[in-house]
């Protein structure tokens, strides 16, 4: 399986905003119906008023290399340049 911790760092004031756009889509629910994915969940930061934080579970390579392919995940890159200043993704790889 494999594992992404994505934090987003919306611009100020949009990070409600940036999920409200997502939602309002339906991109999360898309996300969460692709073959392959066990686990596709946003968080507000505790402490930081900005942050937005997506946890995604895949269950393989493959699932998540046909996920960057998709047209809804192409739709959320596109919202990113409207509501984010920056994104850091950790991924990790379970046995």
């Amino acid at each position: 399986m494999i594992i992404l911790n994505v934090i987003y760092t919306c611009k100020p004031g949009k990070r409600e905003d940036f999920l409200n756009a997502i939602k309002a889509e339906g991109l999360d629910e898309k996300c969460r119906a692709e073959e392959g994915n066990i686990r596709y969940s946003y968080f507000f930061a505790a402490e930081n008023p900005d942050e937005l934080f997506l946890l995604e579970n895949w269950k393989d390579a493959e699932a998540l290399a046909l996920h960057g392919d998709m047209a809804h995940f192409k739709r959320i890159g596109e919202l990113k340049s409207e509501f984010v200043d920056n994104t850091k993704i950790d991924k990790y790889i379970t046995e």
